[in-house]
C-alpha cells in the first residue's frame, strides 16, 4: 500500500524530488532513445553549474545544454527564471517537466529553446528575476544574471518522443 505524499513533503523535501525528478528523466529519455535505436548520444552532468545546464546531451554536432525545471501538475506556477549564461552555450534550452505528485509521473514538458544546433533566443530583454527572500531591510534584491519567463512562452510538448525531437531533431 502506497502511502500519500503530502504537499508539506512536496517543499519540505524539494531538493530530493529534485534529484528523483532528474533521474527519472535522465531516465525517460535514455528509455525513449534506446526505444527509438538512437545509440549514439551522450548525457552528461556538469560537476559545477555556472551557466544553469543540468545536463548536457551530445549527438554528433548538437550539443544541447539543459536547464531542467520541475512543477507539480496542481501547481499555480506561472513563470521560472533563466540563467543568462545558457545564451552563451551552442543549443541551451530550457526543459520544465511537468509531473503527477502523487506518482512523480511526469504528465508534459515544456520547453524552450531553438531548433537543435540553434542557440537559446534571446532573453537579456526579459525582466531580471529577483532573490526570494530579501536582505536584512527585507528589500528582494536583483539577480542579474537571471531572467524571468512565463509559462506562455513554453511550447507544450506532450510525449518524451516528442521532446527529443526538440533537443536532436528527427
Amino acid at each position: 500500500m502506497a502511502l500519500r505524499v503530502s504537499g508539506i513533503e512536496h517543499s519540505s523535501k524539494s531538493s530530493l524530488r529534485e534529484k528523483i525528478l532528474e533521474h527519472l528523466f535522465v531516465g525517460e529519455l535514455l528509455r525513449t532513445l534506446w526505444l527509438n535505436r538512437l545509440y549514439d548520444v551522450e548525457i552528461a552532468r556538469p560537476e559545477v553549474d555556472n551557466s544553469g545546464a543540468d545536463l548536457i546531451l551530445v549527438r554528433g554536432r548538437i550539443v544541447r545544454h539543459i536547464q531542467l525545471k520541475s512543477s507539480g501538475s496542481t501547481a499555480k506556477t506561472a513563470r521560472q527564471t533563466l540563467n543568462l549564461d545558457l545564451l552563451s552555450k551552442p543549443s541551451g534550452c530550457v526543459v520544465w517537466n511537468v509531473f503527477d505528485e502523487e506518482t512523480l509521473m511526469f504528465e508534459n514538458f515544456l520547453w524552450y529553446g531553438a531548433n537543435p544546433g540553434d542557440p537559446l533566443p534571446d532573453i537579456t530583454s526579459f525582466p531580471i528575476a529577483l532573490h526570494t527572500k530579501g536582505n536584512a531591510q527585507g528589500k528582494k534584491l536583483e539577480r542579474p544574471n537571471m531572467r524571468v519567463i512565463k509559462k506562455a512562452q513554453f511550447t507544450s510538448i506532450g510525449t518524451m518522443a516528442d521532446l527529443l525531437v526538440s533537443l536532436i531533431g528527427s
